[in-house]
């Protein structure tokens, strides 16, 4: 699956283990696909903000998590500072 399949958000770009994770839920896409490109921007910075491998592998994993339950932000983070 290409970036270019899923939309992105408004600063940052779509990594891709991010999106292979996204795409691989049809019902996390969808969620994706109907939050707004800010929220999307922020579940991708709190990902990428992870400083170590494992940090980011984790939010990797409870970003699908709470997509998949309908979350559409990230809960309990101070937002991107970079919009």
């Amino acid at each position: 699956m290409l970036k270019k399949d899923i939309s992105g958000g408004v600063v940052h770009t779509m990594p891709e283990d991010l999106c292979m994770a996204i795409v691989a839920t049809s019902k996390v896409k969808e969620v994706w696909e109907d939050i707004t490109p800010l929220a999307r921007n922020e579940w991708i910075c709190w990902v990428t903000s992870g400083k170590k491998v494992e940090t980011r592998t984790i939010r990797i994993e409870k970003a699908i998590s709470k997509l998949k339950g309908g979350m559409r932000r990230p809960c309990c983070w101070a937002g991107c500072t970079h919009r």
